[in-house]
């Protein structure tokens, strides 16, 4: 008998091994594979990976319907990515989905952006607080140079929040201003930080806690207790900004990407730039990415990128 649960384990071995998808990706992998078991089991049905046909999907999705469109799709495309290996891998001779329509309607809404002047508040709050935490403790003055880092590398590279958390000490080259983002996919990408202040706070923060950053594992954002700086702390440290900073919308390190990205096109940078800078995959060309020249990309972002617009030096204590 070739099972459900067999079939899943040789699936996430083959998005494990072969396709090099990224350990939270094959969670979220697992866990919709789990649901799919379960319903099943509960539902006292045949495991046996053949015996499942559209009619167990369709009730299968129907169980699922009071979830969000985005949560749906993400399961559907979850079980038919499995289906389609076991297809390719001849355990099933056709894959169900085949034989199925699915429309999934989404809520189409604009991405949150901040505009160049929210944007200059809250490095202005971030930069006032590290300036003040000179006459306070030591964790005080990394804490809030960290947390400039933070919003400096956010805004300089559009990056998702997991890609800053887990960039290493050797992903960024501060003295030639270059920062290697791995991506979805494992896929990797180069940005150049062009600004000057940026670069500048990259190497003192670099030159400071370089000991700390080196018993972290090479984590280059790191806690107070030395460990890597997770998603989630830096989501807190978008929103406590945020909020001193007295914005009222709510700002998360995403925000931040679609700021960047929109910034840029309205300084009327190529769409193609944009989409390689940000490492979108296009779900309308069979092209997976636009590389950017990189003398074309360092010329983009020093002469159109918004930092250049205002400057923190004065306020940055060395």
């Amino acid at each position: 008998m070739y099972s459900i649960q067999k079939a899943t384990t040789e699936f996430l071995q083959h998005c494990r091994y072969e396709k090099n998808l990224s350990p939270k990706t094959i969670k979220s992998y697992s866990i919709d594979l789990k649901q799919l078991s379960n319903f099943l089991t509960e539902k006292n049905y045949s495991l046996e990976i053949t015996d499942i046909t559209k009619n167990e999907l369709r009730e299968f999705l129907e169980l699922i319907s009071s979830l969000k469109p985005k949560s749906i799709k993400r399961k559907i495309a979850t079980i038919k990515a499995m289906f389609n290996f076991l297809e390719f891998d001849d355990r099933i001779e056709i894959n169900p989905f085949r034989k199925m329509r699915i429309k999934i309607k989404e809520p189409k809404t604009l991405p949150k952006v901040m505009d160049i002047k929210e944007i200059k508040k809250i490095f202005n709050t971030a930069y006032e607080k590290h300036s003040l935490s000179v006459n306070e403790s030591e964790y005080k003055f990394f804490e809030s140079l960290r947390d400039i880092v933070v919003i400096e590398l956010l805004f300089a590279t559009g990056a998702r929040v997991s890609e800053i958390a887990n960039l290493k000490v050797n992903s960024i080259d501060v003295q030639n201003g270059m920062v290697t983002i791995r991506g979805k996919g494992n896929k990797e990408r180069i940005i150049q930080i062009c600004n000057p202040e940026t670069l500048h706070l990259l190497k003192n923060y670099h030159k400071r806690y370089l000991k700390e950053i080196e018993k972290s594992g090479g984590f280059f954002l790191i806690n107070r207790l030395g460990k890597m700086l997770s998603d989630q702390s830096i989501r807190v440290i978008v929103k406590k900004l945020a909020c001193r900073a007295k914005l009222k919308k709510h700002i998360t390190p995403h925000v931040f990407r679609h700021s960047f990205a929109t910034l840029l096109l309205e300084k009327d940078v190529d769409i193609k730039y944009i989409q390689s800078l940000l490492g979108h995959s296009s779900i309308m060309t069979t092209q997976i990415y636009t590389h950017v020249n990189r003398a074309q990309q360092k010329k983009i972002l020093k002469t159109k990128h918004p930092r250049k617009d205002f400057s923190m030096l004065a306020l940055l204590v060395s």
